[in-house]
Order: structure tokens, then C-alpha cells, then sequence
């Protein structure tokens, strides 16, 4: 029977603004986990549970510009190397010297990021649906509209987030549906800018300097997250294990298996040390 685990939110103030977390469990094996672009860390939640019932000490960042974190209107804010200072503004203030990070899609680009300027502050990185050269076209057939409609119809976006915040909370993944939906027209539009504009991966030559032992997640039917791009990512690192997941939505929808793959990766890298 799985005990109950120990949740308890924080905050910290990093360049004036908030970033919110939470922390799950408690234990020498600590992970870091950040989500995908406009998703918050709710999305996590069920692995960061499942994690600590495993004896982890987990902890899931809103971004800036996501969740119950600031959003400040400046497109220079948002840019994937920002975003992995900020999870390294967030093991400064929990005091902690070095973690397993881990995200999805945005996150799992951030993880790269720290361990291209911080490998000393890594153990391992656990990188699903990274995005590389592969997703660009798709990415901005994506979100360059939502980018417009915040810039030019900003009462569409407003009014969508008005709509989502009238729906009851209690449900993971409705929840995690309206905190995506729930928008503010001028921040949305920066983070976008910030984002499509911006670095969105390290470069190849860079991607192969980066020796921090990797799990990579990867899977097929997913054009902003193609295969090739996890394909190519595990060859270009110099210490990648390779997962090839059985849909999109397994991870959240049929956990067990990769949940065991992720726990048994995260026991390596401390037993390791």
C-alpha cells in the first residue's frame, strides 16, 4: 500500500520575480522536473508522486511566464538559457549542490541547457520529447498563430482563459487543460516571441560536449516532437540511454512502464557517484 506522500509548495523571488514549486517526498536522490511550453508543472505531478512514494525527493518548477510564476511582458525574459538559470536559481535556494533534471518537450530542452552551463550541478538528465531541428516547421505552424491572436486578438485569448477558469478544478488533467488554457494576451505573447525567436536547442557540436549520463524519451505520430529529433539527440550525446515510448501520451495515460525505466535511471545515477 503506498504511503502518503509529503507535498509542500514554495516559492522564491530570481531576478524580481516569483517562480513557484513544489516539492514531493523528501530523500538524497533529488530530481528536478519542468514542463512543456504553456503547460505548468501540474503536469507532473503524478510522476513526482510516484517518485517520492519511490524514496525521491522531487521538485516541479514553474517557469517564468507559466503557472502560479510571474509573467512579466518582456520577450527577452523567455529564451531556453533563461530558462535553465532559473532551475539553477532553484537548487540555489533549496541548497542543493546537484540534481537529476528532467522535463518534457520545453523542459526537456531546459535540462540540456543546464547541463551545457552547469554540468557540475547535474547528476543525469532525463530529456522526453526533445525538440530539435526536426520540430521547427511544425513548431511554428503551431504556436505563430497563437502568437498573432495574442498580438492582434487579444480579447480571443482573454476570453478563452475566462471560459477555462469557469471549469471546476479537481481533475489531474482538466486541470491541467485550464491552467494551460488560462492566458493573459501581453505575457503569452512575449513567452511565444521569446521562445520561437530565440536558441531552441543547443547546436550539434555542442549537444556532443555534453557528457552528463541522459535518458532519452522519444516517440513516434508526433510532429512537433519527432522521433528523429530523439533519435538524433541520443546519437549526439556521448552517455544516452534511449526509451522509445509506445505513444505520445503514455508516460501519462498507461505510467507504469516508463515510470519504472525513470526510477531505475535516477537509483544509476546516485549509485554511481
Amino acid at each position: 500500500m503506498a504511503t502518503q506522500v509529503l507535498e509542500l509548495a514554495g516559492s522564491f523571488t530570481f531576478e524580481g520575480h516569483r517562480l513557484a514549486y513544489t516539492e514531493y517526498g523528501a530523500g538524497e536522490r533529488v530530481v528536478v522536473l519542468t514542463h512543456g511550453l504553456m503547460f505548468t508543472r501540474r503536469m507532473h505531478a503524478p510522476l513526482a508522486r510516484r517518485l517520492a512514494d519511490d524514496g525521491c525527493r522531487v521538485i516541479t518548477l514553474d517557469l517564468l511566464g507559466h503557472g502560479e510564476s510571474d509573467r512579466p511582458t518582456e520577450s527577452w525574459r523567455y529564451s531556453m538559457p533563461a530558462f535553465g538559470v532559473q532551475v539553477m536559481a532553484l537548487l540555489d535556494h533549496l541548497e542543493i549542490n546537484r540534481a537529476v533534471i528532467g522535463g518534457t518537450s520545453l523542459g526537456a530542452n531546459v535540462a540540456l541547457e543546464v547541463a551545457i552551463a552547469a554540468p557540475e550541478r547535474t547528476r543525469g538528465l532525463i530529456v522526453e520529447m526533445p525538440v530539435l531541428d526536426n520540430a521547427i516547421v511544425a513548431g511554428l505552424l503551431t504556436f505563430a498563430p497563437l502568437l498573432f491572436a495574442a498580438r492582434f486578438v487579444p480579447f480571443s485569448v482573454a476570453g478563452v482563459a475566462s471560459v477555462a477558469g469557469l471549469v471546476p478544478h479537481g481533475s489531474q488533467w482538466v486541470d491541467v487543460i485550464t491552467d494551460t488554457l488560462e492566458q493573459q494576451p501581453a505575457p503569452m505573447a512575449a513567452l511565444i516571441h521569446g521562445v520561437l525567436f530565440g536558441r531552441i536547442a543547443p547546436s550539434k557540436a555542442a549537444r556532443q560536449q555534453i557528457t552528463v549520463p541522459t535518458l532519452v524519451i522519444g516517440h513516434q505520430r508526433d510532429p512537433i516532437h519527432p522521433f528523429g529529433d530523439a533519435d538524433t539527440l541520443a546519437a549526439d550525446l556521448p552517455d544516452a540511454e534511449f526509451v522509445q515510448a509506445r505513444s505520445p501520451v503514455e508516460l501519462r495515460m498507461d505510467p507504469q512502464r516508463l515510470t519504472e525505466v525513470i526510477a531505475d535511471f535516477i537509483h544509476r545515477r546516485y549509485e554511481d557517484d
